[in-house]
């Protein structure tokens, strides 16, 4: 008995709660690409796209009680960008979920502009919907390929700031947004000392072909590893000097209380470890092996 408790906890740290609950269903509309459903659960909205292994995966979720707080702790990582660059005049993200990323960016800087890219209009419809997406004169959003989006981009000569990855397809990350030649065009895309900020998973058996593609292409990284879930949140900067991941300020302490996010924890997570295999493959066009785009089961 002992023992099968023992295997459950551990499951539960690893995939979450919300894996072995079967939340309420509100809404389910099928797009192009998949189902998108949206759930609740414990006043916990989520935003779950079904896949052919029939996974139970949250792409975005919000507390109803408290629509300020971050419920995913891999948006805790992102957020310390800050400390890298924290008045980015031009931000994009790949990938919008629930538009939460995007909501709280335009709350912290108000002054920037605001790029999310989306290939699914069923996917922005609901953020729209249900997760209070906002958009104005700052915030707009693409409904377009990721990689379409940027190398329009790049014949446009657009530079952007900060640059977030995080685009899912309910199994893993699109796999020709994950090669060197993809990182390389968004490379392209920042501005002198911009900052990327790509969402993963530590649990991922692309572990090391990632890694090693990222370091490729940036050199030295930093990386956030989500103190309970299988994420972690890759850190890169186009920028000759990235010696150091700075401390948050006291400012932007100040500022992540609103969305709950502890920065003494945050950065306890951050490290410039090299803890994958160096002399893997790197994932190319040419090279980018289907067999490995999912999460080890």
């Amino acid at each position: 008995m002992k023992r099968y408790l023992s295997v459950v906890i551990s499951l539960i740290s690893l995939y979450g709660l919300s894996n072995f609950v079967e939340a309420r269903q509100i809404h389910k509309e099928r797009s192009i690409y998949r189902n998108v459903v949206i759930t609740e659960e414990n006043n916990i909205r989520c935003m779950r796209f079904e896949t052919r292994r029939r996974n139970i995966t949250n792409q975005a979720c919000i507390d109803l009680k408290d629509k300020d707080r971050l419920v995913f702790e891999y948006a805790h990582g992102v957020l310390a960008g800050y400390a890298i660059n924290p008045n980015p005049h031009r931000i994009l993200i790949l990938g919008l979920g629930g538009g939460v990323l995007s909501n709280v960016m335009h709350q912290l800087s108000p002054q920037a502009e605001i790029v999310s890219v989306d290939i699914d209009p069923v996917v922005v419809k609901l953020a729209r919907k249900y997760f209070d997406y906002q958009e104005n004169e700052k915030v707009r959003t693409e409904i377009k390929d990721g990689r379409v989006y940027v190398k329009r981009a790049l014949l446009k000569n657009e530079k952007f700031d900060w640059i977030i990855l995080d685009a899912f397809n309910g199994d893993y990350i699109p796999e020709h947004l994950m090669t060197k030649e993809f990182l390389l065009e968004v490379k392209g895309l920042l501005s002198p000392n911009g900052i990327l900020s790509a969402n993963t998973f530590s649990n991922s058996k692309l572990y090391d072909y990632e890694s090693v593609t990222y370091q490729q292409v940036f050199g030295k990284l930093y990386t956030f590893q989500a103190p309970t879930k299988g994420n972690r949140v890759i850190f890169g900067c186009n920028c000759e000097d990235f010696k150091k991941f700075p401390n948050a300020s006291e400012s932007l302490v100040s500022q992540l209380e609103r969305y709950k996010v502890d920065p003494t924890e945050v950065w306890r997570a951050i490290s410039d470890k090299v803890d994958w295999n160096t002399s893997s493959d790197v994932l190319t066009d040419q090279y980018s092996p289907a067999n490995l785009l999912k999460r080890v089961d």
